[in-house]
This record gives structure tokens, sequence and C-alpha cells, in this order.
């Protein structure tokens, strides 16, 4: 049966992903002017901050729980940083759509939204360091399936 803690799995690497190219278009629109770019970047970035709601929401009911002991404080850390990185991801996405909107073309005001940005890579870099802690180096959500070879097999 599907759970929480393999919908979580299979849906991080979405957010990851869109929002890793979304930067990458937005630092190549910044420096070569090109409006395709800068568009994908922001619809790329709405479904990356979309995805980061989803998988926030999955890896919240698939931590339930787990509180104590060594795990308890890892799965804490990732939580946290989680958290930090959904509210950067919004925030950073209405504060682009917003410049779009007004249709602002300042350049520094492109500088700040890419540094913003940044910080929002950065945050999701950490937060999925954290989760691959918890899954590799603690085993987290990892359940042995050991054969039963006492009963001999029919043939």
């Amino acid at each position: 049966m599907i759970s929480s803690t393999h919908l979580h799995a299979m849906v991080v690497h979405f957010p990851i992903a869109l929002l890793m190219v979304a930067f990458l278009f937005e630092v190549i629109s910044f420096f070569y002017k090109k409006e395709f770019f800068h568009k994908s970047s922001i619809y790329l970035l709405v479904l990356g901050m979309l995805g980061t709601v989803v998988s926030y929401l999955f890896g919240n009911a698939a931590g339930e729980g787990i509180e104590e002991g060594a795990l308890g404080k890892v799965i804490e850390l990732h939580e946290q940083s989680a958290t930090i990185s959904l509210w950067l991801t919004i925030s950073t996405t209405f504060t682009y759509l917003t410049a779009e909107f007004v249709r602002n073309k300042r350049s520094w005001i492109k500088l700040v939204n890419i540094l913003l940005f940044a910080v929002v890579i950065s945050s999701i870099a950490r937060t999925g360091y954290l989760g691959g802690q918890l899954v590799y180096k603690h085993g987290a959500g990892v359940q042995l399936a050991i054969p039963d070879f006492s009963s001999p097999d029919e043939k």
C-alpha cells in the first residue's frame, strides 16, 4: 500500500528539478536578455512552488509520530528546513509575480529577485541534503523485506 512516505519520495524530486531549472533560466535571462527564458522561469517557478507545497504536505504526514530519539531530531531538522524552504519559495514566487504584474523591468529589481531565488535554491538544496541523510544514513522510511526461507518452495 502506498503511504505518505512513498508519496513524499515520489513527488519531492519534481520541485527540486523545476526550481533549479527555473533559477538557471532566470540567470540566463538576466545576462542574455532573452524574454523566453524569463517567461519560462516564471512558469517553472510557479510549478515548483506548487510542487513544494505538495511535497511539504506529504513529508509532514510521513514524519508524523516520530519525535523521539536521534531519528526524531534529524526529522525535526529536516522539517524545519522544509518549512523555511516552503515559505521562501512562496514569497519568491509572489515577488516574481508582482514584479511581472506591474511590469517592472528595472535591473536592480531583477537582481534582487535573482538573489532571493538563489536563497531559495540554497534552502531547497539543504532540505534535500537533510532528507537524503534521513534515508541513506538513518534508514528513515526504509523497510527491510527479508524473505522467509523456512518454508520450501512448492514447484
